[in-house]
């Protein structure tokens, strides 16, 4: 890029790639510190298909779309910029960055905060999509006391198919861990199971039975059907992080095996100087509350580096005029 073609672009202090929790939050405390900011968000909210964020004080059970447009209208209220759209790639340009949209556009800035979440990469077995987020769930904190209670099926598919199975343990005495394709748990596993009362079932899950769109059951490969009102799945999690190819950051293996993620340090800055990343981008099991916190935390640190960088200019511009007048002097 030439270097008119970067000064005619808009530049920010800080553009935030994803408007979510996370980058809405960032964008709050940067705009509350006087920075310009720009989010840019694809509107792709990971729990959209929920009724209702839980376990965020003082927003428990509000609509996740109701939660973002109050976040948008607080973030517009210290001057950030909120812009619908999706973007692709970024690349590092003369100490700032370049983001670019799918549609072409561009905008500059000084530090980027990608908090662009993750995506849920659930077991192919029919009926679990069309469900999911409503009575087909993950994590027994964000809906676990929906159906509290109530017949539930936990679905082995990951590596923490067990420990979920002990977790919804806690809110329903009626629940059955369906083996499908995974292998057998441990001995300890299996004790561990038969002390609580938890039923396992073997063989393959072949679909989710729905009745007036109500899931009633579990149906087997063998045709038999097993009544369950919610069923658990252990999805796959994949960080969106393919804009930030451009600037050499992959996604790696999550220290859980329970997805790929954008490593970074304790303050969420990562191995690209400038590069903050904070929420389920990182954090594959940060919750709403979670990733707010850490989208607020990491805009901390880049204001901070922001402040660093604009002491060290003027400083420089300090020492060039003082020593301009006395030259002048001589």
């Amino acid at each position: 890029m030439s270097a008119t073609e970067r000064q005619d672009l808009a530049m920010y202090d800080v553009v935030v790639v994803g408007g979510g929790a996370a980058g809405l939050s960032g964008a709050l405390m940067l705009g509350r510190a006087r920075r310009s900011v720009l989010v840019i968000d694809a509107g792709e909210p990971r729990n959209a298909p929920a009724s209702g964020v839980h376990g965020f004080l003082t927003r428990d059970g509000m609509n996740p779309a109701a939660l973002l447009q109050a976040g948008r209208e607080e973030v517009r209220g210290y001057g950030a910029r909120v812009l619908d759209g999706r973007a692709t790639s970024a690349e590092s340009v003369d100490g700032g960055f370049t983001v670019e949209l799918e549609d072409g556009r561009r905008v500059g800035a000084r530090r980027l905060l990608i908090t662009t979440g993750l995506v849920d990469e659930l077991p192919d077995v029919p009926g679990v999509r069309e469900r999911w987020g409503r009575d087909v769930l993950h994590c027994p904190y964000c809906h676990g006391w929906e159906v509290r209670d109530q017949p539930v099926g936990v679905l082995a598919s990951g590596p923490m198919a067990v420990h979920q199975a002990l977790l919804f343990r806690q809110l329903t005495v009626d629940l059955t861990l369906f083996l499908h394709t995974a292998p057998r748990p441990t001995d300890e596993e299996t004790e561990q199971l038969a002390a609580l009362g938890i039923t396992v079932v073997e063989g393959e899950v072949a679909s989710l039975e729905v009745h007036e769109d109500r899931l009633t059951g579990v149906r087997l490969q063998n045709g038999e059907v097993i009544p369950r009102s919610a069923v658990v799945v252990g999805p796959r999690f994949a960080a969106r992080a393919g804009m930030l190819a451009g600037l050499g950051l992959e996604t790696t293996t999550h220290p859980s095996g329970i997805g790929e993620h954008i490593e970074a340090d304790a303050m969420g800055l990562t191995a690209v100087p400038g590069v903050w990343v904070a929420g389920n981008v990182t954090d594959l099991g940060a919750q709403v509350g979670a990733a707010a916190a850490a989208g607020a935390f990491a805009a901390a640190q880049i204001n901070a580096d922001l402040v660093t960088e604009d002491t060290e200019c003027a400083v420089t511009d300090y020492r060039a005029r003082r020593e301009a007048r006395t030259a002048g002097r001589r």
